[in-house]
């Protein structure tokens, strides 16, 4: 997630606006919505598997709040919110996917949802160390903290729900080809 803790807004001084930078020098919007998260799936061997990205600001062993997290980052001023979670998706992944509005954040961090093919080559950028492709659960278990491990279970759950609309006659949501 580019620059500021997400959900946290500045208090500026009264009279005063607050302005903030990401964590490479850009500004973050003062309005709602301050940015967003983009949860990345894919069907792979074992079933749906969610991507997550590691921050490398505390080195490749840092374990702790905001470590592990989806694609997600802050809006700049004026920008439109998916144009938002376009740029982010493609700086922090290398990845071009089409968006889906999910009903899963907040007003000040959105939920979007995209569907990687099986063998995406993901291209980090430089605020994160590496990737992997995790199982929902654990995908969930892995992020911290809690705000960001619910909204990507209230994604998953949300996906869960279509997809299973949309493959009920199978009975194979999250296998691989469902």
């Amino acid at each position: 997630m580019s620059g500021v803790t997400a959900g946290r807004v500045p208090t500026p001084e009264p009279g005063k606006r607050a302005e903030w930078t990401t964590w490479d020098g850009k500004p973050v919007s003062s309005e709602p919505p301050f940015g967003c998260v983009v949860v990345v799936y894919r069907h792979g061997h074992e079933g749906l598997e969610v991507l997550v990205l590691h921050r490398a600001q505390h080195g490749p062993e840092y374990e702790g709040d905001w470590t592990w997290t989806p694609p997600a980052g802050c809006r700049l001023p004026g920008e439109a919110l998916r144009r938002c979670a376009l740029r982010e998706l493609n700086e922090e992944t290398g990845l071009h996917l089409s968006l889906e509005a999910t009903p899963c954040g907040t007003a000040e961090w959105p939920v979007f949802v995209a569907k990687a093919p099986p063998r995406a080559q993901i291209v980090l950028d430089a605020e994160h160390d590496r990737h992997e492709w995790r199982l929902p659960d654990d995908a969930v278990r892995r992020c911290s903290p809690e705000r960001v491990s619910m909204a990507l279970a209230r994604a998953m759950a949300w996906l869960r729900d279509r997809e299973g609309r949309n493959s009920a006659s199978t009975g194979s949501w999250g296998s691989p080809g469902s």
